[in-house]
Parts: structure tokens; C-alpha cells; sequence
């Protein structure tokens, strides 16, 4: 695939037409936090759609009432009111947009019956457990849970260079080694980030997310030039948990001394994309999308 230009309209591009959309019926987006619920409703209402948004009120930021014509809060622990809703609201399709911190499960918010069972029926309680066990119960009731990066496809880190340098020999040779590590951690669900340093594995991603997993590196390296890679998982669900990186993530890795960033071609969505290559360039801090 052909890099696309920094600059490009994250609503334009290869997208399902607007007509095929708008003849599947209602459609919902269930908003967990960052900037990825935003983006997903301006590129659906750029295609003449106007989505139902499920705001969870522990996560999603506030700012969606002041850009969603129709926004409804729930709590992360009331699914059987959201199975509610989505039924009187003739809902049809459903895109989860954004992150739900995995820590919320060992926080003090009530779940109600509905999720107590659902957690109670779980031998694992990953990522993909989890989120899988929920897309099956919105699935159960005829509601299509559908690809996350519907409406943001032109947002997918094409394949090749992306920034002004490229990795030297040393920083190739990290990629290599960090890309092997990164795939096998995230087969295990345990997370999709690894941070290197010489061929040596200096921070895996856990349940603190990108960004936290990078500032330990830097904490840990002592100022060591670092690689950071995120990949996808081996057999990478589309529908959730896509891998996602945005401007801060560049300036985090600037501070921690990470000078190459490295991503999963067309499974890694680049928010604010513009912004994120000029701010690699401005700090010399490369990123590049790797194929298959």
C-alpha cells in the first residue's frame, strides 16, 4: 500500500458508501476514552450518519455532549440498561470506539446482574475475554458489532516510512527483535507494546497502556537510545482492542529517549496524524509502518 500524504483527510479515501451505511440501519458508537469517538462520529456524520453515542460515563470525556446530537451515559457496570436502550433505539449495528481501562474491572464501580454473571463465567479475564465475552451478548441479541475502524480506514498506518529519517543499522536490528518479542507477547493477550534497547527487552505493556509502558522504559534505560514496537495481535479482531498511537505517544517517546517508532501496516490507527509526523520530525524520532 502506497503511504498516503500526512495531510490526509481522515474522512476521505477507501470508505464503505454512504447509501450501503444509511440502508443498514441505526447505528451506535459505545465511547470509551481518548480521541478515537470523536473521530469516528465526525467521519460518520461526514457520511450523512448521525449515531446514537453510549458515553461510559467512567471513561468518555465530557466534551461529547457538546459534538453528538444524541449522547446517553451509562455506567461501565450497567449492561443490562444498555441492552435496553439499544433495543428501544431500533439499534442495529454497534462500533466500540475508544478504551475502557482494563483496571476499571478492579475498581469499585457496582456491576450489575447481567455483568456479574458474565464476569463469573469467565476462565480468563484478559482483553479478549472480556471484550469477546461482551460482543457475544450485544451479538446474542441481533445487534452487529462491527468493524472499529469502519468509517477511519484512511487513518491505518500505511506500510513503508512515514517521518524524514529512517532507522540506521543498530535501530533495524531492534525492530527485528522487538517485532518477534511483541507479536508472541501479544498472542498471550498481555499487551501490545514492548520497548528495546541494544536486543535487549527493557519494558512489555501491561495493563497500564502505550504511553506509561514507554515512560518506564525511559525510568529504567538510563538515557539508552530506545526502540519502541506495537503490534496487533496474531489474529487481530477488528471490531476491538485495534492498536492505536497519537501525538502524545511522539512526545513521551522524547522525553523516555525513544528514537524509532514502529507499528502493524494497516492495523494501527494514527490519530491526529499530521500532528504525530511533525512532531517525530521536529525531535528526529522515526516511525514506519512494517507488513506482513
Amino acid at each position: 500500500m502506497e503511504p498516503e500524504s500526512p495531510g490526509t483527510n481522515p474522512r476521505a479515501g477507501d470508505r464503505p458508501a454512504a447509501q450501503s451505511l444509511r440502508a443498514a440501519g441505526r447505528y451506535a458508537v459505545i465511547a470509551g476514552n481518548g480521541r478515537f469517538p470523536f473521530l469516528v462520529l465526525e467521519a460518520a456524520r461526514d457520511q450523512g450518519l448521525e449515531p446514537l453515542v453510549v458515553a461510559i460515563q467512567e471513561e468518555a470525556s465530557p466534551d461529547l455532549n457538546r459534538v453528538a446530537g444524541d449522547v446517553r451515559w451509562l455506567s461501565l457496570g450497567e449492561v443490562s440498561k444498555l441492552l435496553e436502550m439499544l433495543r428501544a433505539e431500533r439499534v442495529g449495528k454497534v462500533v466500540l470506539a475508544g478504551q475502557v481501562k482494563h483496571v476499571q474491572l478492579f475498581s469499585s464501580i457496582p456491576p450489575d446482574g447481567l455483568v456479574s454473571r458474565l464476569l463469573q463465567g469467565l476462565h480468563r479475564k484478559n482483553t479478549d475475554a472480556l471484550i469477546g465475552a461482551f460482543v457475544r451478548m450485544l451479538e446474542g441479541q441481533g445487534i452487529q458489532v462491527v468493524d472499529s475502524t469502519l468509517f477511519l480506514r484512511p487513518l491505518l498506518a500505511p506500510e513503508g516510512l512515514l517521518t524524514k529519517r529512517a532507522p540506521d543499522t543498530s535501530e533495524r536490528a531492534d525492530i527485528a527483535y522487538g517485532w518477534e518479542i511483541a507479536k508472541k507477547i501479544a498472542g498471550l493477550d498481555l499487551g501490545q507494546t514492548i520497548v528495546v534497547a541494544d536486543r535487549a527487552c527493557v519494558a512489555v505493556e501491561a495493563m497500564e497502556g502505550t504511553d506509561a509502558t514507554i515512560e518506564r522504559a525511559g525510568a529504567l534505560s538510563n538515557q539508552r537510545r530506545l526502540v519502541v514496537v506495537k503490534v496487533s495481535k496474531p489474529q487481530q479482531d477488528m471490531r476491538f482492542d485495534v492498536p492505536v498511537v497519537g501525538a502524545r505517544t511522539i512526545r513521551v517517546m522524547d522525553r523516555a529517549n525513544a528514537r524509532v517508532l514502529a507499528v502493524d501496516a494497516g492495523k494501527t490507527l494514527l490519530f491526529e496524524r499530521e500532528q504525530l509526523i511533525t512532531e517525530a520530525d521536529q525531535a528526529g524520532i522515526t516511525v514506519i509502518g512494517i507488513g506482513d
